[in-house]
């Protein structure tokens, strides 16, 4: 029977047990209280720490564990450092290699820090030899004790979190950096549309650092733009999203089922031309913010109406069909010119005279024009009606 009391206590309470497979180990601290109920005794004492795998075991790495030790004078109230020594597997803690007096209710406390706890659940059991007298002079007598410690099964790995762009809004193309801190037990993927990036592995000094990828030109988003992290370890999956938005969109097709509401179309070019949206129709300009007119190029136009001054042909010198309140004119050479135009015609008709309905007729032919009743000429000659005629 040992003359000391001993306690065990651990910090997290209980300690979990490791992972097998992870980079980073569950760590721990276990506290051994030793108190004096008796009269003044004369000791120094082992703790001898069980190492290896196993559900008995605490840790699997014995070199991590730094220990300590401190004793407390119940009557004045003072603590000091007494001597902790690492032997093999175990610690020995004495006063400068002699025996640590403790008095009446005094107590002290041996601290081993940093434990990485081994990886299965169960009960360690630490073995504690005692080395004691009540005189220094009378020798010290050995005796045994145990003390245990709970290990629980391995906690999870936190998932990642914090996961954000460094803008949420920005250009089309322009550089974007993703940021978040996650366990570096994971493995971690970058998904978004079209494509997807690996994360390469960082060490850090803890086990749940930071981290950042950086998407150059080539994965910079073009449009508003989903990322997906990816967190993966074993057959678990973790998934946080982040979205950033884009000023000017760069768009490769576009489907509306509802239609497509905006003031203004513009050409992708610096330069080109625009299509202004109106209440009554549109407006097409010949730069995107200029209010020249432009120019509507097409093969074919199938309209209920056309409303314009003039309609010309496709070269400039072409001829031209100008508009007026009393009818059309006829010019040659384009818009630069007043000078009449011909009319080129196989017969003209008269307005009320379906084709061979009867009705004045007009037959051009090379001397002139001749003027009938009727198209065969059957009916006789036509007549000729005008207010003036000038020569």
């Amino acid at each position: 029977m040992t003359m000391l009391t001993y306690t065990l206590i651990t910090d997290p309470a209980p300690l979990a047990a490791s992972e097998a497979g992870r980079q980073s180990k569950s760590t721990g601290t276990v506290y051994l209280l030793v108190t004096n109920t008796g009269q003044t005794a004369y000791a120094t004492i082992k703790v001898t720490v069980p190492v290896g795998t196993g559900a008995g075991h605490l840790t699997d790495d014995f070199t991590t564990i730094t220990p300590k030790g401190e004793h407390t004078d119940v009557k004045t109230g003072r603590t000091r450092a007494v001597t902790v020594q690492a032997q093999s597997f175990a610690f020995q803690v004495s006063d400068q290699g002699s025996a640590i007096t403790l008095g009446p209710g005094d107590h002290m406390v041996v601290t081993l820090e940093n434990v990485a706890v081994a990886p299965q659940a169960g009960l360690a059991v630490l073995r504690v030899t005692e080395a004691a007298g009540r005189s220094k002079s009378g020798g010290l007598r050995n005796s045994d004790t145990a003390v245990a410690v709970v290990k629980t099964a391995p906690k999870e790995i936190p998932p990642p979190h914090g996961f954000r762009a460094d803008n949420v809004v920005v250009d089309a193309g322009t550089t974007v950096t993703l940021n978040w801190e996650g366990s570096d037990d994971f493995t971690y993927e970058i998904l978004f549309p079209g494509g997807r990036k690996p994360v390469p592995k960082v060490e850090h000094t803890g086990s749940h650092g930071p981290y950042s990828l950086v998407l150059d030109a080539a994965d910079a988003p073009k449009r508003d733009t989903t990322y997906t992290l990816v967190a993966g370890f074993g057959t678990r999956r973790h998934t946080v999203t982040t979205t950033v938005q884009v000023r000017d969109p760069i768009l490769g097709t576009l489907t509306a089922v509802d239609g497509v509401t905006t003031p203004r179309l513009e050409g992708s070019t610096k330069g080109d031309g625009s299509i202004t949206l109106l209440p009554g129709g549109v407006k097409v300009w010949s730069t995107g913010s200029s209010d020249a007119p432009g120019t509507v190029f097409a093969d074919k136009a199938d309209l209920n109406g056309v409303n314009t001054t003039w309609v010309q042909g496709r070269s400039t010198d072409d001829g031209l069909i100008a508009f007026s309140r009393f009818g059309l004119q006829v010019y040659t050479g384009g818009t630069g010119t007043a000078t009449p135009g011909s009319v080129y015609a196989d017969s003209i008709r008269a307005k009320d005279a379906p084709y061979g309905q009867g009705g004045g007729w007009i037959n051009l032919h090379d001397e002139g024009m001749t003027v009938y009743l009727s198209k065969d000429g059957s009916n006789g000659l036509g007549s000729v009606t005008a207010r003036d005629f000038n020569r």
